[in-house]
């Protein structure tokens, strides 16, 4: 996901609940959406994690104007990663999320392009399965890892890898992945 939308006042918990439990695994940027006004409600939110805070009533453009302009921040790797990778082969640009093989673009699915971003912020490093999984799928979901198989298949079948033959996807068996350009 790229974007959470998050109402405080939810039936069954509150929304700065469900925030710190997001907090634990992912750093999706969050718009917290709300009729409380009060300074201190604003506070809790953004100490607790919130990227942003509206009151309703809203206007629709300008909520969608704060979502696009947390996009826009999120695509800059803060991680001092460079934000292009290119070898000659392939071209990957994390700030425009535009990906290429020899010039021509590769249509990638979100997590796959999630997990080649993920890879290429570790370049070198070896990312294990439960850290692409919690990253990619979320907490529920650690120990699916014939989910991860399939997805590296097809990243590997787009980048025109193969598990035999792999220029940029590196399997350490029983550990995870490691992205090698």
């Amino acid at each position: 996901m790229d974007l959470v939308i998050l109402d405080i006042g939810l039936p069954d918990m509150e929304g700065h609940e469900v925030l710190e439990q997001l907090r634990q695994w992912s750093q999706v940027p969050v718009i917290m959406l709300t009729v409380r006004a009060g300074e201190a409600e604003k506070v809790r939110a953004l100490d607790t994690g919130a990227n942003d805070y509206v009151t309703k009533p809203f206007g629709t453009q300008e909520l969608m104007a704060r979502g696009r302009a947390l996009l826009r921040t999120r695509r800059v790797p803060s991680d001092g990663t460079p934000p292009v990778f290119d070898d000659g082969h392939l071209h990957v640009d994390l700030v425009r999320r535009e990906v290429a093989l020899d010039g021509e673009p590769v249509a990638l699915t979100r997590k796959e392009y999630a997990l080649l971003s993920l890879l290429l912020r570790n370049a070198g490093r070896v990312v294990t399965q439960p850290q692409i999984l919690q990253e990619i799928w979320g907490p529920t979901h650690q120990h699916d890892t014939h989910y991860l198989r399939i997805l590296v298949g097809k990243l590997r079948h787009k980048l025109g890898d193969s598990a035999l033959d792999s220029r940029y996807l590196f399997t350490e068996p029983g550990v995870g992945l490691r992205f090698k350009g």
